[in-house]
């Protein structure tokens, strides 16, 4: 899933290649304020990152993705959470940035971190799990920990890897209920592929919708859901989006990459609305009402203190094994101050929060992809 339109592909592009973002209560606010840093701090901290490589040392390194360090997306708010830990613990943090899209160059970066003594290495996305494969086993005495990266992409982590995903279902479920509780009465779900980042998503939105529309006494709530089967923007995916949004659909959940281009642009044609993914993607257009996202940095800083608390090896929580993070850890929620409800509060926002991190709210992350939601009050068309 840049900046208006030419920023506007470069995030949407990372986005797909990364995956398919907490807020709320003055804990979660936190999190998901820190996760707004503007492109001129960002610009500050790469000089510190280049001044760091001159010195020839790092201590936790951060290997991007095709994108840049300032996308506003995976690589930007990855790289604030290592630079954030880094700096709360008087540590020097770098980013290396592989010369193309190959496992060979992304293997490089890895060796020259190494070089550079880095204890940790994070990095985010599927695209790094071959590479990942590799360094596991080269450098046994250097830890790894890979952001949205599950045994789905490396299915034998060594214990020297942490792979972290999230709880998206809860993410999905909060911007759901956000949406009805608001007035919003035709939904969408538009997802790209089916992969269980995406499918998540999509199984918290239906069971939110629908939990706000059973508070509310309501049974005409409608929700069109579909998968576009890519995660990048086509004149299809624009074409579909128009249809829906010139029927009658009000706003819709557009989760995979860069169809997020596909969908705002129906959305300015068609006076619609739409929620964004993974990270807060209000900057994106004001049709943007709110994002379902994954609060990347405070996920690196609550793993690596984890790690450096044990003595620079993740403890057992972590080692050799995938962590799904949600509201519990503050990992997943809505980007409140930045979202433009007319009716839903923060308050409302703040209590549903706490009902999931207390577990009285249970949000079924639909493991089984033929098994649809159960609903009661929304009406769910699912296309094909």
């Amino acid at each position: 899933m840049k900046k208006i339109l030419a920023l506007f592909t470069a995030t949407c592009m990372a986005l797909s290649l990364a995956a398919c973002g907490s807020a709320g209560s003055t804990a979660s606010s936190t999190a998901a304020s820190s996760e707004a840093t503007s492109t001129a701090e960002v610009a500050s901290s790469t000089a510190s990152a280049s001044e760091a490589t001159s010195a020839g040392t790092t201590d936790v390194a951060f290997i991007t993705d095709v994108g840049n360090i300032d996308d506003q997306s995976f690589n930007q708010y990855t790289w604030q959470g290592v630079q954030d830990f880094c700096s709360a613990n008087s540590l020097v943090a770098n980013y290396y940035k592989p010369s193309e899209d190959s496992d060979a160059a992304r293997m490089a970066q890895i060796d020259s971190a190494v070089t550079d003594g880095s204890k940790v290495i994070v990095m985010a996305g599927f695209i790094f799990a071959a590479a990942l494969d590799e360094a596991q086993a080269k450098y046994p005495d250097t830890q790894f920990l890979a952001i949205d990266v599950g045994t789905g992409d490396l299915a034998d982590p060594a214990a020297n890897v942490a792979l972290v995903t999230f709880k998206e279902e809860q993410a999905g479920y909060l911007a759901g209920y956000a949406a009805v509780t608001d007035g919003y009465k035709e939904l969408g779900f538009l997802g790209g592929m089916s992969v269980p980042a995406v499918v998540r998503y999509g199984y918290g939105f239906v069971q939110g919708a629908d939990a706000a529309a059973k508070e509310l006494g309501v049974t005409d709530v409608n929700i069109k859901y579909w998968y576009s089967g890519s995660f990048v923007a086509t004149d299809e995916i624009k074409s579909k989006m128009d249809s829906w949004y010139s029927q009658g659909t009000e706003i819709v959940f557009a989760c995979g990459g860069s169809i997020c281009n596909s969908c705002v642009t129906a959305a300015q044609a068609n006076e619609g609305k739409m929620i964004g993914v993974d990270v807060d993607q209000s900057y994106l257009d004001p049709c943007v009402v709110t994002s379902a996202m994954k609060s990347l940095a405070n996920s690196v800083n609550v793993v690596l203190s984890d790690c450096m608390a044990n003595s620079w090896k993740f403890s057992a929580t972590y080692a050799g094994t995938e962590t799904k993070l949600g509201a519990a850890e503050d990992c997943v929620g809505l980007p409140m101050a930045a979202s433009t409800f007319t009716t839903f509060t923060q308050e409302q926002y703040d209590s549903l929060y706490a009902s999931i991190v207390d577990g009285s709210l249970v949000v079924d992350n639909g493991s089984d992809p033929a098994v649809t939601p159960a609903v009661t009050n929304v009406t769910v068309d699912y296309q094909g």
